[in-house]
């Protein structure tokens, strides 16, 4: 096990104008920590990731794994193994030999792999399909043997790139928390990356949000949802997102609708317009009496307890899409107009419309 650093770390593609993939990242990733890289696509995830695992040139700054500099160490000297999206199994071998073949190439004993190998396949409940060549298996148990592969090695770092992607949604969500679980039994230091949100929130104990190769922020799956640091996690972390809309500001506040939101002077100092933030959960239905905005439901989620329900308001000068979380037993209908209001103001997020950095 080892912490990694990433100080500066730079790669830059060539073009006219070159690309730069990743942009002087910062990061310290602790040991045995499970850390998410997390993005939409061409953020520069899996660059960082690569670039980590020596797959990547590295064109100004520095990585390290535990105390040595790696920075232009050869892939097979970093002690990493990489899982990777596609299983990458050898198809005439056996789950057994697939698993023990980078400890074969090594020149490991025939005793020890099978140690290793059993002690592996049993973490993974492979047991009985050792002798299994990987076309009768699942895409689940391939994806567990492509582990397997990597927990046999005992490396100081384990990358794993988009490894869930081409599984169905129910697996999908069955290896996930087999991964963290695992994870956290081995206690082997991790960087995953996925543009899956949800996948970030649940497994990692932290989270970095990268955009265009920047790092956005890095804390805690808690701390991304309840005090994102710009407009761009704010809109990526959660689902459904955030609501984010650009409002005037006036001496009274914030207007949306008919409420009017109350704003901390020395925040919105100098400001003619302040972006809102809004998670669903904070928006509820309220009857005509009651201070909101009108909203007319375009679509309904129906989820069981809960329903997100999906509609367009008109405010200022455009129409504006909102999302709210409501009582999946009483849901409005499409084509309905509703009264939408705040639960508590408190849970307003703001940041700067021009910027999009925190205000509050």
């Amino acid at each position: 096990m080892a912490e990694v650093r990433y100080e500066q770390a730079s790669r830059i593609y060539p073009g006219t104008p070159p690309v730069m993939a990743v942009d002087r990242l910062d990061l310290a990733i602790a040991d045995g920590e499970f850390l998410v890289l997390v993005g939409p696509s061409g953020s520069g995830k899996t660059t960082a990731l690569r670039m980590l695992a020596g797959l990547e040139e590295i064109d100004s700054g520095r990585i390290s794994i535990g105390d040595r500099d790696v920075t232009h160490a050869p892939p097979k000297e970093r002690d990493i193994a990489m899982v990777f999206q596609s299983y990458a199994l050898y198809p005439h071998m056996t789950v057994a030999q697939n698993m023990g073949f980078a400890l074969n190439l090594r020149g490991v004993s025939k005793e020890t792999i099978a140690e290793k190998v059993t002690e592996a396949a049993r973490l993974l409940d492979l047991d009985k399909y050792l002798d299994r060549k990987p076309k009768a298996l699942s895409g689940g148990q391939r994806q567990r043997v492509a582990m397997g592969r990597a927990i046999v090695r005992e490396p100081s770092v384990f990358l794993m790139d988009e490894p869930l992607s081409n599984l169905d949604a129910k697996l999908r969500v069955e290896t996930r928390a087999n991964i963290a679980a695992l994870q956290a039994r081995l206690g082997t230091t991790t960087v995953y990356v996925t543009h899956d949100q949800v996948e970030a929130m649940t497994m990692g104990h932290r989270v970095a949000v990268l955009k265009d190769g920047v790092l956005q922020q890095c804390d805690t799956p808690r701390t991304l949802y309840e005090r994102p640091a710009n407009a761009f996690v704010a809109g990526f972390i959660g689902s459904p997102a955030m609501n984010l809309h650009t409002v005037p500001v006036s001496e009274n506040g914030a207007q949306l609708g008919e409420l009017t939101l109350p704003l901390p002077r020395a925040t919105t100092a100098n400001l003619t317009e302040v972006t809102l933030g809004i998670r669903p959960e904070t928006l509820r239905l309220v009857g005509p009496e009651e201070a909101g905005f009108k909203l007319a439901v375009e679509l309904v989620e129906e989820l069981g307890a809960d329903a997100y329900l999906h509609g367009r308001a008109h405010l200022g000068d455009s129409d504006q899409r909102f999302v709210l979380r409501v009582d999946g037993r009483t849901p409005p209908t499409i084509g309905q107009t509703v009264n939408a209001g705040l639960r508590d103001t408190g849970e307003i997020h703001l940041f700067h419309p021009g910027t999009g950095e925190r205000l509050d």
